[in-house]
């Protein structure tokens, strides 16, 4: 092999990566996994939203488990509470990476501080089963000058009918309708309505803002 072909095979992988570097897009993908979980990437930090939970807990979605076997090393799991349709401490166990969830929430709001160009903040919102409160938080994630809302189980629309310009709000059904009924706008560019039953229907004309979150394994883009 002559030193030019060398040359010429060890100088077309930096062409070919220096291209990608420049040509790639600069965007935040999410994927929906089922109920409230979500994967979120950049394309250099990794977030999970609500998941791993529990496959199929209280009739809710299940998965494949090719979705914990794909996690990827050294992300971020955030949840708004830990039932089992949001959260399971013995599939987390498994898996590294920083964990945040109501109650280590201080050190979630910090979190900002170690990665670039990302915040978020945290709300307090209510979650009660048989009447009785749980410990729930509903999250704003500002990345890449993009704003995010996740709302979790909470049907509180309190805190999210004061965020403006939102790029994207994430709600469970029965928050988007007391906001309905109230009359409060919900201030986003997109709205995905998620934490619905399998095969569930709706009957009913759907804004062309709104996703209804019922394929597991959508994506959704956000360019920054």
């Amino acid at each position: 092999m002559t030193n030019f072909i060398k040359k010429f095979l060890l100088i077309v992988p930096l062409i070919c990566i220096s291209n990608f570097i420049f040509c790639q897009s600069n965007e935040i993908t999410i994927r929906f996994i089922g109920n409230c979980g979500f994967y979120m990437t950049d394309g250099e930090f990794n977030f999970y939203i609500d998941f791993p939970y529990k496959s199929g807990a209280y009739n809710y979605m299940e998965y494949d488990t090719s979705e914990i076997d794909s996690i990827k090393a050294n992300a971020i799991f955030i949840f708004t509470h830990r039932h089992a349709d949001h959260y399971s401490k013995k599939l987390l166990k498994k898996l590294h990476g920083l964990k945040f969830d109501p109650m280590n929430i201080s050190e979630l709001e910090k979190l900002g501080e170690s990665i670039p160009d990302f915040e978020i903040k945290t709300f307090k919102t209510e979650h009660k089963i048989y009447g009785f409160p749980f410990k729930h938080y509903s999250y704003l994630i500002i990345w890449h000058g993009k704003k995010i809302y996740i709302s979790g189980d909470t049907g509180d629309f309190d805190d999210l009918g004061k965020i403006k310009d939102l790029d994207w709000a994430f709600v469970n059904p029965w928050l988007y309708m007391n906001a309905q009924n109230e009359k409060v706008h919900i201030n986003a560019k997109k709205i995905g309505i998620y934490h619905l039953y399998p095969y569930q229907k709706i009957n009913r004309e759907i804004p062309n803002n709104i996703l209804i979150l019922l394929n597991q394994g959508e994506k959704m883009i956000i360019p920054y």
